[in-house]
């Protein structure tokens, strides 16, 4: 899909069985709303995602997952009577943009609860005003480990960077059987510098040696000489937690630095359509740890596959699988919940057991993290692939 969104696009049911989505400029009216969005007719969802900026694909990816869980629920008769009807907002990529949309989403929409958002930086940035404000948040996609401490209102539908990161460094020393590793990272983001410290102290763990680190800012374009001097330390793995629109210029100057795709090993940041069709020759043979992969064996998860082509006419990336499942729980909570208040809500949210997702069966931990499976991911003919499934109970 790929389109930049710059405005607010309103999805609801207006009958049962029947869905439609209309755009609603900001200041109309609004009567009918009562404390915490939940009104007589309908339970009013805020979503603040990256429509537009440097992480539109992430964004994008992830409103469609949760576009089409919100349409099932709604086809299905809605929840506890009441169809969901969800606010979206676009955060442009940015922190103070995400915090700036979910106080407005909380003061002016009187939203329920919120979704949202992928990057940890601009999740944890909103998470605080949620939590302030005491109206219960879930990211779908967050995954650096403060983003949750910020408050008992804050969620998410995820693994954490700690579990992606030991899981990423036992897959390279004990499943690929490398021992000379190198870090390549961007320190001024909140996930890529987390994801970064926890694959290093695991691996040291392990008996692996860390021959060289080399760190860039988001902002950066030009790798060439980071990739020279890792190639000159001849390392067997290259460790690179970054996001897929950084993998992208890495894979292809790695190529022309002669280091083969094949010796990358990522996280769930690569997980975008743009990085196969853009480097998948520079980058094949790497591997990735992921929420999901759409050839992955599991009933529901090859379910919500077939229903997400049949609709958006490609396959899924993880974001929109995570997308799915966070509204999926987000419904099954409200439907749990013992009263219609956002602190009910939080409640129920805290106590999701058994949770069957796209992305695996979820259980919400006393830290408010998602106790779930961790796949692995191998880039294979332009394609991602499954491998292998970590912690699946």
């Amino acid at each position: 899909m790929g389109e930049k969104y710059g405005r607010r696009e309103w999805i609801t049911a207006l009958a049962w069985g029947a869905l439609s989505s209309a755009l609603v400029a900001p200041g109309c009216d609004r009567s009918g709303a009562g404390p915490g969005g939940a009104s007589a007719n309908e339970w009013r969802v805020g979503v603040y995602l990256s429509l537009s900026g440097a992480d539109t694909s992430f964004g994008v990816d992830t409103r469609e997952g949760i576009a089409l869980a919100v349409d099932e629920i709604n086809a299905a008769g809605g929840v506890k009577g009441r169809p969901i009807k969800l606010l979206f907002e676009d955060d442009k990529s940015n922190p103070q943009e995400a915090s700036n949309k979910v106080l407005q989403l909380i003061n002016r929409d009187k939203v329920v609860a919120l979704l949202g958002e992928v990057s940890s930086a601009r999740s944890k940035a909103a998470g605080i005003v949620a939590n302030k404000n005491q109206i219960p948040m879930i990211a779908p996609s967050a995954t650096n480990a403060e983003v949750t401490k910020v408050g008992p209102f804050v969620f998410r539908a995820c693994y954490t960077d700690d579990k992606q990161g030991q899981v990423g460094a036992r897959f390279v020393v004990e499943a690929l059987g490398k021992k000379r590793l190198a870090v390549l990272f961007a320190s001024d983001d909140l996930y890529s510098s987390g994801l970064a410290d926890e694959f290093r102290r695991e691996a040291k763990k392990l008996g692996a040696e860390v021959v060289l680190e080399k760190s860039f800012l988001k902002s950066e374009t030009n790798f060439t000489t980071y990739l020279n001097e890792i190639r000159d330390a001849r390392p067997e793995i290259i460790y690179a937690p970054v996001y897929y629109n950084a993998m992208v210029p890495i894979a292809r100057q790695a190529k022309a630095a002669g280091i083969p795709g094949s010796q990358f090993v990522g996280g769930d940041g690569w997980h975008a359509d743009s990085l196969v069709t853009d480097a998948g020759e520079e980058i094949e043979g790497a591997y990735f740890t992921n929420h999901f992969s759409p050839d992955v064996p599991w009933p529901h998860s090859q379910a919500f596959v077939k229903a997400y082509a049949e609709r958006f006419k490609r396959e899924p990336s993880a974001l929109a699988a995570q997308g799915y499942d966070a509204a999926k729980l987000l419904a099954d909570a409200i439907g749990r919940a013992k009263g219609d208040t956002p602190a009910s809500i939080r409640d129920a949210i805290a106590e999701t057991k058994d949770f069957q997702g796209a992305t695996g069966k979820i259980a919400i931990n006393a830290e408010r993290n998602a106790d779930k499976p961790l796949v692995i991911v191998q880039i294979k003919g332009k394609k991602f692939t499954y491998h292998s499934t970590v912690g699946d109970k």
